[in-house]
């Protein structure tokens, strides 16, 4: 029987284990220029013994930005910063991917420079407000992206991941999930275009399986993994076909020979919809999974039972820098302090004691 603790073979890069550290935004790029911190180079060196980290999510672009103090990889000195992560994880024998994300409409103009603002494929504005240095802002109305606009991006995001690999990043995962730019051109409510980009379930698809096809052909399909979360309503997404399109969407992305499909599930409801992507797609799966209570130790059952082949922890992982010795003995475990989530000092970032330490 297949473990949790037993390694994979990530379509070429060995994980010591089939334990993940989830995507998690801690607004903490400091540095000049929104680059990273010594202090985020101790954060993932102390989660290296995760099978595979995958980081928080980082813009291909100034305007990609959605939250504030957030990491870029689109100039020399943000893929410098990041060279020192990469090679804190790789000298304590773990893998780390890029999760490269563009917030769409989720941003404000306070982030950019020079009277630029948040673009989108149609010009709708989420509800909801954004918690700034100048305090929480309402989300305003995105610039709707013309059709050359979208075949920028689609570069952009194609550059970023040359730069992860510049930055010794092992691949990347494209953001698709959680309401922002690869979701936004998924769902209806926010993708209200009549062109080629928008309409029918092929056109709204268009947009993740372009980026997906030019990252792939940049890095090598091997490199490349999708995140996405069918049935996802945040950040005021409103989906009504969702098992149209994510069947559609993972047909078109199956002939690229992606790295992996990684799957946030919202609810235990949509469990059928997660096993019928396994079903479907042929790589490697990660999941995120919709539990009843706090994903925990319980989880490592969907290894067992083959439902994913890695399972992938979030708030747990960032209270515990050491989970997957804690996911063996089944506990205990500390508890996160949702206070630091986003932004502040190490305080509830990399001080967290270790089993050792406890």
């Amino acid at each position: 029987m297949t473990t949790a603790f037993d390694p994979i073979d990530l379509s070429g890069t060995q994980l010591a284990n089939r334990i993940a550290m989830a995507p998690m935004t801690r607004s903490r790029a400091y540095g000049e220029g929104l680059t990273v911190t010594e202090s985020t180079v101790e954060y993932y060196g102390q989660r290296a013994s995760a099978g595979l980290i995958v980081t928080e999510g980082i813009q291909p672009s100034v305007v990609g930005q959605g939250y504030p103090d957030t990491p870029g990889l689109h100039t020399a000195e943000q893929v410098a910063a990041w060279r020192k992560v990469t090679d804190a994880v790789h000298a304590k024998g773990g893998r780390i991917f890029a999760q490269i994300m563009h917030a769409g409409r989720i941003g404000h103009p306070i982030l950019f420079p020079d009277g630029q603002t948040s673009v989108a494929p149609s010009a709708v504005a989420a509800a909801g407000q954004l918690f700034t240095h100048e305090g929480p802002k309402d989300f305003l109305a995105p610039r709707e992206l013309s059709g050359d606009e979208i075949k920028g991006i689609v570069g952009e995001f194609a550059e970023a991941a040359r730069n992860a690999v510049e930055a010794g990043f092992d691949g990347v995962e494209l953001h698709g999930a959680n309401g922002y730019l690869i979701h936004q051109f998924l769902a209806p409510n926010t993708n209200q275009r009549t062109d080629e980009w928008g309409g029918p379930v092929e056109n709204r698809i268009r947009f993740a399986v372009e980026v997906a096809q030019a990252v792939a052909a940049a890095i090598g399909p091997e490199r490349t993994g999708l995140r996405i979360s069918p049935g996802n309503q945040y950040n005021d997404i409103a989906e009504t076909d969702t098992e149209a399109v994510y069947p559609a969407l993972v047909e078109q992305l199956e002939p690229l020979g992606l790295g992996y499909l990684h799957i946030v599930e919202m609810t235990p409801e949509f469990r059928h919809v997660t096993q019928a992507l396994r079903e479907q797609f042929s790589g490697t799966l990660i999941l995120n999974p919709a539990t009843e209570g706090p994903t925990d130790h319980a989880a490592l059952e969907l290894i067992e039972d083959g439902t994913a082949d890695i399972v992938a922890f979030g708030a747990l992982f960032l209270a515990n820098p050491d989970l997957p010795a804690r996911l063996k003995s089944a506990g205990p475990y500390n508890t996160p302090d949702t206070s630091s989530y986003f932004g502040g000092d190490d305080k509830g970032y990399t001080d967290y004691p270790a089993l050792a330490a406890v």
